[in-house]
């Protein structure tokens, strides 16, 4: 796809240049112990390819779809404990780019396109990952579903597109 006529690049982060299953899994099944122990779920062992369609979904999204009829308390007490272990696999340095995504990052501001971070997660969530990966020397502008009340990202989009530069494209690895 030739970009030239492209002035801003919406990317997504997990799945498009996260490689987020290395924290996700692990928290995900932290979380689903929880279920378990709590005689809210089945005892199931998850591979990493069922944890990883969960990526990318609002919190309420993936619940939706997920457990639908678990009680509220139980979706917020599981959602904690999934971002908290989240956190706590970046703090181990488990959080890992795919190869060469910085590099693309960094080929296509040199060329002078606006780089926009645009992702389903938490301020909490993309402030760490900006930290961890110093996106803010690549994207010049950071924005996440948790700042328009967890919208999902196409929503968000709606909203926010006007904002920029036209003749623009988006990022992803979903649909």
């Amino acid at each position: 796809m030739k970009l030239s006529n492209i002035k801003t690049i919406y990317f997504d982060f997990d799945g498009t240049l996260h490689d987020s299953i290395k924290i996700y899994a692990p928290s995900f099944r932290k979380g689903y112990d929880f279920l378990v122990e709590n005689k809210k779920a089945e005892h199931k062992i998850w591979h990493d390819e069922e944890i990883q369609k969960w990526l990318g979904y609002t919190i309420k999204e993936m619940w939706d779809n997920f457990i639908k009829d678990l009680e509220e308390p139980f979706k917020k007490k599981v959602s904690s404990i999934i971002g908290k272990e989240m956190q706590n696999q970046f703090l181990l340095g488990n959080a890992k780019l795919y190869e060469n995504s910085l590099t693309v990052l960094e080929k296509l501001k040199i060329r002078g396109y606006k780089l926009i971070f645009l992702s389903n997660c938490s301020i909490k969530y993309m402030e760490a990952s900006k930290k961890l990966f110093n996106l803010n020397l690549y994207f010049d502008d950071m924005i996440c579903s948790e700042m328009y009340d967890f919208i999902p990202k196409h929503e968000v989009l709606k909203i926010i597109k006007d904002n920029y530069e036209m003749n623009q494209v988006i990022v992803g690895d979903r649909f």
